[in-house]
């Protein structure tokens, strides 16, 4: 319907072009969403479920840590299941850079100046090479150098841009610069004044994210408000919600996140009141029951859910799906028009019906529309 009419957000900052797999990130493409298993990657069937389920919730990427040889040995068959491209995610010991990479994994997470001699960099950069692997350097406040620290004190934006600037050169000194950048930290003001600072002095794709930051409730908060403000700069490429929650809501979230300023549109937009004693149904209860039931829905459908008249009709003739509460007499739209009446009773079952129609209308007039973000076109 009416759509994303007001943006306000700035224009993407131009970067770079890489590709993680079939994904591309940075240039004109889609910001993608990912996250990151916490199962054991040994544990190949477990770790495949929840790439399946994260790929099912929308995720583009997906990372899995490889702490030791077994890890990244596991690495092919998971990356044989997957339905997303999988990066690898390396701290200390190069050889298991090189062991995900023999494994077919399709990007990387190090920090080059973690990894070993400048040789072994140059051995893991020779392989990324040859297989056309991105690496991410992913800098976290909690983790930098420690000359770094007793130069600036503390952590601080100017110390993290600075490690990150050190990595990025060891990789340019090796004429490689299919790079994304992360500036990470548990603070949202440190966080926000980092990707600023680097954004401003180079061109590579950044992988936005707010580190550890916390449950579900105030997790989703400060990663909407650090990655809200970035992006409304035009800052960002990629992101990860980083939760103590399961790893699927930080897929949601992202997508609320990007969806919320207009930048995506995947899945269900539902618009719902916060109810009050006006409400003809119970709302929360059957927004509950939507969210769950219209989870696997990938095209953008506006569906209203409004207990009362009072701006119940307003927003239904801005939605594609609605129903405004009357008393046991709810009144259904479609495309903005009244089309019939609603006991209780039927609202969750009528809903879901006339969501999935609209979603099958919208891939018969466009097959693209929303599902796995296109190759290189802007959405």
């Amino acid at each position: 319907m009416a759509g994303h009419r007001h943006a306000i957000t700035l224009p993407r900052r131009a970067t770079r072009e890489i590709r993680v797999g079939r994904v591309a990130v940075g240039g004109n493409s889609p910001i993608t969403v990912q996250s990151m298993t916490n199962t054991d990657t040994r544990d190949v069937a477990a770790t495949s479920a929840q790439v399946q389920a994260l790929a099912a919730a929308g995720a583009d990427l997906v990372r899995i840590s490889c702490p030791d040889a077994d890890a990244a040995l596991a690495v092919g068959p998971i990356r044989a299941a997957a339905p997303v491209p999988l990066i690898a995610d390396i701290h200390f010991d190069y050889r298991l850079a090189l062991l995900a990479l023999d494994q077919g994994i399709d990007g990387l997470r190090i920090n080059p100046g973690n990894i070993g001699s400048r040789q072994r960099v140059a051995e893991v950069v020779r392989a990324a090479r040859e297989r056309r692997v991105p690496i991410r350097i992913g800098v976290n406040a909690g983790s930098l150098e420690k000359d770094l620290l007793a130069r600036h004190g503390e952590p601080c934006p100017a110390a993290m841009v600075e490690s990150a600037l050190n990595h990025i050169r060891i990789l340019e000194d090796l004429d490689y610069r299919e790079i994304k950048v992360s500036l990470k930290a548990s603070q949202v003001g440190m966080t926000v004044a980092a990707y600023r600072l680097l954004s401003r002095q180079v061109d590579y794709p950044l992988h936005l994210g707010v580190t550890e930051a916390g449950g579900l409730l105030p997790g989703s908060v400060k990663s909407a408000v650090g990655l809200g403000l970035l992006l409304c700069e035009g800052i960002g490429d990629t992101l990860r919600v980083s939760l103590s929650a399961d790893p699927v809501a930080e897929v949601k979230v992202g997508f609320e996140i990007l969806k919320s300023l207009g930048l995506r549109s995947r899945g269900v937009d539902i618009v719902s009141c916060p109810t009050c004693s006006r409400q003809e149904f119970p709302v929360i209860g059957v927004v509950e029951q939507l969210e769950e039931r219209l989870a696997h829905v990938r095209e953008p459908v506006t569906l209203s859910v409004i207990g009362c008249v009072v701006n119940g009709p307003g927003e239904a003739r801005e939605s594609a799906v609605g129903v405004v509460g009357g008393a046991g007499d709810n009144l259904l739209y479609r495309n903005g028009a009244p089309v019939g009446k609603l006991a209780d009773a039927d609202l969750v079952e009528t809903l879901v019906r006339e969501v999935e129609a609209a979603a099958a209308r919208m891939r018969a007039a466009d097959p693209a529309a929303e599902g796995p973000p296109p190759a290189t076109s802007q959405q």
